[in-house]
């Protein structure tokens, strides 16, 4: 028999060079972690190495670590103004004549820094000001090459690319999230059941796997660092995000849909026989999704199945060859912090690295426990250390980790799509957990005292509404 599982259980919202200028008097920049990379620096000294000149560019791990953390610190449109500034100023951009040959040296850089941070941050340059900081700065160089303009443009219309197609968010790609209660189970004529739509399970993982890159896509880095972390206290700034849910929180509902889906189908049918004709079909889903290394799906689909109303379904379970489903639920049992899964994720990690073929290079990891990773690096580090300084440290392994799924959710799905089976999984409607319950006392009679007084008011509360 599977684990017991309650909806209660369901989820709930490289090296760097070395900066161009000397810290200031009486700082120490601390023991590097990597080449070049302090440990712990001010805000200021940070600031500094991540704006170029004509003879140095901060390294690509320094600059993303760098734009990652310092949101907790300073809002982005200020860090933009700041960096700007410095380069205006250094490079003596206001003067009515500019050093046309040190400005070729350093346009390209610049230039790049700001295509770096556009394309990997595309969110910071939201608000007006920070267009506006962008343009100007852009347009002090641009009378010393025409091509700095070209670039110019092309960089603005890539951001606003990608800045209209984030707009569009994931919302839209889900009917509704919220799980409905039946008052019975809904004739055949109107409910579509899943084998109906689909009944193979590689197919159905594929489609599975399209809609967790579809939703990962939306997620932007800096979602992780402002999900958890209040504002810096030594910060006058305001938080960086406001009420809105973010696409972190829109994608943990997609897991949990999906969990009450897996539930809903096998509950559904009148039959034993049914019953474990579907939940044989998730077993070889899950183990699909596992092969494919989506293993957000996976869980999800054995999170759904072992959730109370589906593992007390003994008559049921009977009929079901169990192994297949015992060696899944090995791979993603929780003991030992999830050892047997982080061996499993590596192993995928490792073959999305040498990938031969675009199916191997899919990595999608258990999202929920991802969360918990990067939610307990941030409790157990503090962001700064009691001088004041920057713990960069911390920022380093964050970014790190950050990166990797950053990595792995740009990859394209490799898979045909089937828009009929991605409309099902979006839209088709799902139990609440009173609703699970209901269905499976309905399925197989309540054994126990316990049971038959949940029923019972499960009846009352259910059948007797109006």
């Amino acid at each position: 028999m599977p684990r017991t599982l309650s909806s209660s259980n369901t989820v709930t919202p490289e090296s760097l060079s070395p900066p161009p200028a000397q810290p200031p008097d009486g700082e120490q920049a601390g023991q590097p972690l990597l080449e070049g990379a302090p440990s712990s620096a001010s805000l200021d000294t940070l600031i500094q190495q991540l704006v170029p000149t004509a003879d140095y560019y901060p390294e690509k791990a320094y600059i993303f670590t760098f734009l990652l953390s310092s949101r907790l610190f300073i809002e982005p449109h200020e860090l933009l103004a700041r960096v700007c500034h410095l380069c205006i100023e250094q490079q003596q951009l206001d003067k009515p004549v500019l050093d046309k040959a040190q400005v070729r040296k350093f346009g390209p850089k610049l230039l790049q820094l700001l295509s770096e941070w556009t394309e990997t941050f595309p969110r910071d340059f939201q608000e007006e000001s920070a267009m506006g900081h962008l343009t100007d700065v852009v347009g002090r160089i641009a009378p010393c090459d025409e091509a700095y303009r070209k670039r110019m443009h092309q960089l603005l219309q890539a951001l606003h690319q990608k800045l209209a197609a984030l707009g569009r968010g994931p919302d839209g790609l889900l009917g509704s999230d919220s799980p409905i209660a039946y008052r019975t189970k809904p004739p055949a004529s109107i409910h579509r059941e899943l084998l109906g739509i689909c009944s193979d399970p590689y197919t159905l993982a594929q489609q599975l796997t399209h809609v967790e890159l579809e939703r990962l896509r939306h997620i932007g880095p800096e979602e992780f660092v402002q999900a958890f972390v209040n504002k810096d206290s030594l910060a006058s700034t305001k938080p960086c995000f406001g009420d809105k849910p973010s696409n972190l929180e829109a994608y943990v509902k997609w897991f949990n849909r999906l969990c009450y889906l897996v539930a809903t189908e096998i509950c559904m049918p009148a039959k034993k026989k049914q019953r474990a004709q579907v939940i044989e079909f998730f077993i070889d889903v899950a183990r699909e999704c596992f092969n494919i290394g989506n293993f957000n799906s996976l869980m999800a689909i054995i999170s759904g199945m072992n959730m109370s109303p589906v593992s007390r379904l003994r008559k049921t379970w009977a009929k079901v060859k169990t192994a297949k489903f015992f060696i899944l639920e090995h791979q993603m049992d929780p003991t030992g912090n999830f050892c047997n899964y982080r061996t499993a994720l590596r192993g995928a990690a490792h073959r999305s690295l040498t990938a031969h073929s675009s199916c191997e290079k899919i990595v999608i990891p258990f999202f929920s426990l991802l969360i918990k990773d990067i939610y307990f690096l941030n409790e157990g580090c503090a962001n700064r250390l009691p001088n004041g300084h920057v713990n960069f440290e911390k920022f380093l392994e964050l970014a790190k980790q950050v990166g990797e799924f950053i990595t792995w959710k740009q990859v394209e799905c490799p898979f045909e799509q089937d828009p009929s089976i991605i409309h099902y999984l979006h839209t088709a409607p799902i139990f609440s957990e009173d609703g699970l319950y209901l269905a499976s006392y309905e399925s197989e009679s309540p054994e126990n005292q316990t049971e038959k007084e949940r029923w019972k008011a499960l009846r009352s509360s259910i059948l007797g509404k109006t």
